[in-house]
């Protein structure tokens, strides 16, 4: 099915940020995972995994619509340097993200695209629900116990 050009160039604009997003949770979690932080590697070494199942799915709907998936493209990473600034790097990411997700949600619906918004909408709600939650979490327990003892916390 040919697809409008708008989306699929909007659509291969998400994926960018779906495999950027997936290198650097893998830096992230190979981090955690060198300083002995075991469940934060798990955490992380998950949300990668995400991230390349909605990479999997934008590329699968570009084909179908006829367009050229662009796996190659990649935006600036911002890797941490220590926990906090790593959860707080991942979390703004999440969120522009998910503005995007919102803008090319509302192209899909402007350019009567409906599967193509269904399948973000189901990105949306990973974001939303699963990551950029579970940082604003972690965020809230460094502020409540301490970095020593969260970092404690989090080892295996």
């Amino acid at each position: 099915m040919k697809g409008k050009k708008t989306v699929i160039s909007a659509l291969n604009g998400l994926l960018t940020h779906e495999m950027s997003s997936a290198d650097q949770y893998f830096i992230h979690s190979r981090m955690y995972h060198d300083w002995g932080l075991e469940e934060l590697y798990e955490r992380m070494k998950h949300e990668q995994e995400e991230e390349l199942d909605h990479a999997a799915r934008l590329v699968e709907r570009i084909l179908f619509l006829e367009g050229a998936p662009d796996v190659a493209a990649r935006a600036k990473l911002k890797i941490g340097k220590d926990v906090p600034s790593m959860i707080r790097n991942d979390m703004a990411y999440e969120a522009f993200v998910r503005k995007e997700l919102v803008k090319v949600i509302a192209l899909c619906e402007k350019e009567g695209d409906f599967v193509s918004r269904q399948v973000l909408v189901g990105l949306l709600e990973d974001t939303e629900e699963d990551h950029l939650y579970w940082c604003e979490k972690q965020l809230g327990l460094i502020e409540k116990m301490g970095l020593e003892n969260y970092i404690q916390s989090k080892t295996s």
